[in-house]
């Protein structure tokens, strides 16, 4: 049988965390699936934890380090999964994540599925059972640019169709920050995609080697986004053009004001001066969506024992 699942953990440096990510992946119980572990030239005994794994992971060692979209990409190339999930060796797979995913894909079969992510700092936190624990909540577009909800991305909350990631050439080298922004508008019209609300499904660990803590990588990255925009390199023609700009105007609103907030005064400026038809359309959008309403939510029942 074809696995659903393969899980591709990336890391460099990260020994601290390093034990709970590929522990969260291995300790999932759905058994169809594996774990892909790409090493990106660590050099802090990182690797020598890992070799603890033995062939409970594919262990992919690559030297010197290459950063993270190369490593993404490696790990991705020798999966052999229907469902490529990806996670950073510093987030943690939820219990139960791939229970929630399985059911999404055996029921609606999307090419892109978004977990819900739950940001923390420190020990991982205890998820305490209620009420809405045992339900799937999610939201359910023909294609990803057509969501009308916002929702915090990382790479570690992003499962794709393995082939669906491939036509669309993966990871986009020479862009990090911003990343998932540019893999989701390339996927853009992929097929249909669910938005995950509920349960949360990943755990992002907030630590000070975050790289969201420096913001002007990303004021700088979001010109290389709007130029791609520009230049017709993503998906979807002059008919989807409003969408796509509506899409990429949060975005970009969003970093212009974590610029102001820093005191990058000029490049946040910058920013809005290049990017007003995009945050403009983005206003729009949203304006039409208050107005409509957003698309339902639907709602999925699974077993107490399938969360664990």
């Amino acid at each position: 049988m074809r696995r659903r699942f393969s899980i591709v953990i990336t890391c460099y440096n990260q020994r601290s965390f390093i034990r709970a990510a590929v522990d969260s992946a291995l300790f999932q119980s759905l058994p169809s699936k594996e774990t892909i572990v790409v090493d990106d030239g660590s050099n802090d005994g990182s690797l020598e934890i890992l070799q603890e794994y033995g062939d409970s992971i594919h262990l992919v060692r690559v030297w010197p380090n290459q950063g993270a979209i190369a490593a993404r990409n490696r790990g991705a190339a020798i999966a052999g999964g229907q469902y490529l999930v990806f996670l950073d060796g510093d987030d943690l797979l939820r219990a139960g994540a791939l229970n929630v995913y399985e059911r999404i894909v055996a029921q609606r079969s999307p090419k892109i599925i978004l977990g819900r992510t739950q940001w923390f700092e420190g020990h991982v936190p205890l998820i305490q059972d209620d009420s809405g624990a045992y339900e799937v909540v999610f939201a359910e577009y023909a294609a990803l640019m057509s969501k009308d909800r916002g929702y915090g991305l990382s790479a570690s909350s992003i499962v794709v169709d393995r082939e669906v990631f491939q036509d669309a050439g993966g990871w986009s080298p020479g862009i990090f920050h911003l990343d998932c922004i540019d893999l989701c508008v390339k996927l853009g019209y992929s097929g249909r995609a669910v938005l995950i609300c509920a349960p949360r499904t990943v755990f992002y660990r907030l630590h000070k080697g975050n790289s969201i803590h420096i913001v002007p990588p990303f004021l700088q990255m979001a010109h290389r986004i709007m130029d791609k925009e520009r230049g017709g390199q993503y998906p979807g023609g002059r008919k989807h053009r409003f969408e796509r700009y509506a899409w990429l105007g949060g975005v970009l609103a969003f970093w212009m004001k974590r610029g102001l907030r820093a005191r990058l005064y000029r490049d946040a400026f910058k920013l809005v001066a290049a990017a007003w038809p995009m945050i403009l359309a983005g206003v729009i959008r949203r304006s039409i969506v208050q107005l409509k309403g957003r698309r339902p939510l639907e709602t999925i029942r699974l077993l107490r024992t399938e969360i664990r």
